[in-house]
């Protein structure tokens, strides 16, 4: 299957996807995109705007992943610890564009992950865990999303390592390598996704070969 894997960080939602596939990856920082190539040898991945990538290429996948930057929408701004930490900011839009975007315009199956945000969400989603996932099939119940319980500090990041299995202390980028091993998508949560995806997809493929 022909997958389009946006805003791919170090590839935690593709971590149990296997080899089988044709995986395009696409995220902007290019320390991340290196380590994501050293990880996953087989994916072709490119340093681009994913916003922009989906818009320019979504014709040319069956199977599309995007986990669009969830800071502005995180119900961590507004926590009585960071209430005066946190510069106030718009919502980033984009998520909502993409969400409509691909409802109206791709042939395929699609999801779209964010953090459970400090509003209500402007377009209903299913919630599982600690997040919620706009796409066009029905989720299980349980996706299957690991519990870990780490507060900041000396060693939350180590925890992470356990927890995703990679090492991010090989990231030499400027981002901060805490940030990034929070926001890694668990991996078990991202293959019960996508079988449950091609498990629908097959359905449908059994269905029309049926009618002919």
């Amino acid at each position: 299957m022909k997958i389009l894997n946006l805003y791919a960080c170090l590839g935690g939602n593709r971590y149990l996807w296997g080899d089988d596939h044709e995986i395009t990856a696409v995220e902007w920082d290019e320390e991340l995109a290196r380590l994501y190539q050293e990880r996953f040898p087989k994916d072709k991945v490119i340093v681009a705007d994913a916003h922009q990538y989906l818009l320019d290429h979504y014709k040319e996948f069956e199977f599309i992943w995007s986990s669009p930057p969830c800071p502005t929408h995180s119900r961590v701004r507004f926590t009585q610890k960071n209430k005066d930490f946190y510069i106030p900011k718009y919502p980033d839009m984009s998520l909502y564009q993409e969400i409509i975007f691909l409802e109206k315009h791709f042939n395929g199956k699609y999801v779209v992950e964010n953090v459970i945000p400090y509003y209500d969400p402007l377009i209903s989603a299913q919630k599982r865990g600690r997040h919620l996932y706009w796409c066009n099939f029905k989720l299980p119940i349980d996706v299957g999303e690991r519990k870990i319980q780490i507060s900041s500090g000396s060693q939350e990041v180590k925890k992470l390592c356990e927890f995703h299995d990679y090492d991010f202390y090989k990231y030499n980028g400027k981002q901060r390598i805490d940030k990034i091993a929070r926001n890694l998508v668990d991996y078990k949560a991202g293959k019960t996704i996508l079988d449950t995806a091609m498990g629908i997809m097959t359905k449908q493929d059994t269905k029309q070969i049926e009618l002919f």
